[in-house]
């Protein structure tokens, strides 16, 4: 059963924007914080960006600056806008989830973006 979805990814030139948006099951209970991780080929999933449920953001010093990271809490859904993309931003970015009260972790199934010329 799909409890992340994920939606956005894409091609996108260099300088241009793009929003990724990841809706949360209502079957995750308790969700302390959302978030994207991004891993490119060869390298560590990283941590992009994450907001608590008391609506702090924590930000990777890469993208500081041009990702926006917001939430709807109604809609248990957060949106990440990127804004000046390069290329190094290109990767399969994973929409992540972090229960207080199972303590586990959700992920989504990975959406690519790409960002070329």
């Amino acid at each position: 059963q799909v409890q992340l979805v994920e939606s956005g990814g894409g091609l996108v030139q260099p300088g241009g924007s793009l929003t990724l948006s990841c809706a949360a099951s209502r079957s995750i209970f308790s969700i302390y914080a959302m978030g994207w991780y991004r891993q490119a080929p060869g390298k560590q999933r990283e941590l992009v960006a994450r907001i608590t449920s008391g609506g702090f953001t924590d930000y990777a010093d890469s993208v500081k600056g041009r990702f926006t990271l917001s939430r709807d809490n109604a809609r248990n859904t957060v949106y990440l806008r990127m804004n000046s993309l390069k290329p190094e931003d290109t990767a399969v970015y994973y929409c992540n989830a972090l229960s207080s009260y199972t303590s586990d972790n959700y992920w989504g199934q990975g959406t690519q973006v790409t960002v070329s010329s």
